[in-house]
């Protein structure tokens, strides 16, 4: 009995050839499809395509009205933070010396009123 013999790349490469020549000999063996049969799948197919293309179009449309919804609500946000951003600044803000001036006079004359 001969020994186990391990096979080289050519025997692999021609092993692999003769597999897929029976391969396409047995698929050219089958009956040829029906042309009705082959345009009921090809219109099943198209209609599943349209179907998916329009849910996704829609979720894209909502994608976007999401993502525009946020980007109002964000630019408000800072619209607001910036307002009060100002107004806290207003409030710091130091007052002209005539105001300071009045400001204290008032100081000092409810001061006065409050002692008599």
């Amino acid at each position: 009995m001969p020994a186990f013999k391990v096979p080289t790349f050519q025997d692999r490469v021609a092993s692999a050839g003769t597999a897929k020549q029976k391969a396409l000999e047995k698929l050219k063996a089958k009956a040829p499809v029906d042309e009705a049969v082959m345009a009921e799948r090809r219109r099943v197919f198209e209609e599943k395509q349209q179907a998916l293309n329009e849910e996704r179009a829609q979720k894209a449309a909502a994608l976007a009205a999401a993502k525009a919804e946020k980007a109002a609500a964000k630019a408000a946000k800072l619209a607001e933070e910036k307002a009060a951003a100002e107004l806290k600044a207003a409030r710091l803000k130091p007052a002209s010396a005539a105001e300071m001036k009045a400001a204290r006079d008032a100081r000092y004359a409810a001061r006065k009123a409050k002692a008599r």
